[in-house]
C-alpha cells in the first residue's frame, strides 16, 4: 500500500479509538471500539490451540476488521441496532473499502462475506469471540454500569453463536457463572 493510502486509511480507522460502546472498563470509562477489537483479537490468540483446523490468523483478521463500519456511524449496541442501521453501516463501509487498494480492499470484502454468511470454522469462531467478548467486558465493569436488559442478556446472549464448539460452550458457561456470582455480590 502506497504511504499515502496508508495514513489515509489509518486516519479513517482511528475513530474507532473515540467511538464507544456501550461496555464500561473496569476503571468505569465507556469501551472504545478499538479496544473491543484488541481484545477479541487477543482472544483468538489465546483460542489457538483449541482449534487446531482453524486458520486463526484468518479469525485474527477477522477480529481486527469486524467493526470498521463503526468508524462511520458509531457503535449501536446489539439490542437497538435495526436492518436500516445494519444497511447504512454496510453501505458506508463497502465505499471505504472500495476506496483501498484492490489487495486490501478485496481481502476485506472477501472477509466480511465469509462473516457474514458464517460457514466456516473461522466465522463462526470470530463471531463466538464478539459476543463472548462483550460478556467478559460486562462481568469485569462495574455492575452500576449495567442497564436493566443486561442483567437477561448476561444470563443468555452467544448461546447460540457458541453451540458449535465444546470448548466455547463450556467457556461460555463460565463467563454465565462469574455473571451469577457478580449478581449475587
Amino acid at each position: 500500500m502506497e504511504p499515502r493510502k496508508l495514513l489515509e486509511a489509518l486516519q479513517t480507522a482511528e475513530r474507532l479509538k473515540d467511538a464507544t460502546r456501550h461496555c464500561y472498563t473496569a476503571q468505569g470509562r465507556h469501551e472504545s471500539v478499538a479496544e473491543h477489537s484488541w481484545m477479541m483479537t487477543l482472544m483468538a490468540f489465546f483460542l489457538w490451540e483449541e482449534f487446531p483446523e482453524a486458520d486463526m490468523d484468518k479469525v485474527i483478521r477477522m477480529c481486527i476488521i469486524h467493526d470498521l463500519g463503526e468508524c462511520f456511524t458509531g457503535d449501536i449496541p446489539t439490542f437497538e441496532k435495526t436492518q436500516a442501521h445494519e444497511q447504512t453501516e454496510e453501505s458506508l463501509l463497502n465505499a471505504w473499502v472500495a476506496s483501498l487498494p484492490s489487495s486490501h480492499g478485496d481481502e476485506m470484502l472477501a472477509l466480511y462475506q465469509e462473516m457474514a454468511e458464517r460457514k466456516t470454522i473461522e466465522a463462526k469462531i470470530y463471531k463466538a469471540i464478539d459476543g463472548l467478548e462483550a460478556l467478559i467486558q460486562h462481568n469485569i465493569s462495574d455492575l452500576s454500569t449495567w442497564i436493566p436488559r443486561e442483567y437477561e442478556l448476561n444470563m443468555t446472549y452467544a448461546d447460540d453463536k457458541v453451540a458449535f464448539s465444546d470448548y466455547l460452550t463450556r467457556l461460555r458457561e463460565e463467563i454465565r457463572q462469574d455473571t451469577i456470582k457478580k449478581l449475587a455480590d
